[in-house]
């Protein structure tokens, strides 16, 4: 790698860093708005983790739009669709990790306060989830495609005389 494509690297690193940083507000804050009210644990039972999966589907929208735009905005590609599809799934896989750190530590190891709850979600899972996603997101989802002839059939020769 030259040093060229390693600060191309690093810039990308650090916009896509960016877009995260207003994911992570997002996610946190939601998390725990939801969590001390409407999906409180002694309220709702499984409150925290149902509260994890809102606000990371709420993140994941506003993450979608600001790596698409800017993050990887020379990689993106012109099937919307497609690139969307891809960055759901990638995203979901990022926000399974979250909730199983969420739910590892509250079911496993017996952690319920609003603290633990925090750092095995907001700190543990996105940690884990983040290092998951930039790598997929920059392999799978916004990858450059190089572009390719359609494939012909071969040409046969063909005698006019008959």
């Amino acid at each position: 790698m030259n040093i060229d494509t390693i600060r191309r690297l690093l810039a990308q690193f650090a916009r896509f860093g960016a877009v995260g940083a207003v994911g992570l507000v997002i996610d946190v804050s939601l998390f725990n708005l939801l969590r001390a009210t409407i999906l409180d644990p002694a309220v709702v039972a499984e409150g925290p983790l149902l509260a994890k999966v809102i606000s990371t589907a709420v993140a994941i929208l506003a993450n979608w739009v600001g790596n698409r735009y800017w993050a990887f905005a020379n990689e993106r590609r012109a099937r919307v669709l497609r690139e969307g599809v891809q960055f759901v799934l990638v995203s979901l896989g990022g926000m399974v990790i979250g909730v199983a750190c969420l739910w590892f530590s509250r079911h496993v190891l017996g952690q319920t306060s609003v603290a633990a709850d925090n750092i095995s979600s907001n700190v543990i899972g996105l940690g884990l989830g983040t290092a998951f996603r930039f790598l997929l997101y920059r392999s799978w989802v916004f990858k450059p495609t190089t572009v390719r002839a359609p494939l012909r059939a071969p040409e046969t020769s063909v005698d006019p005389a008959g």
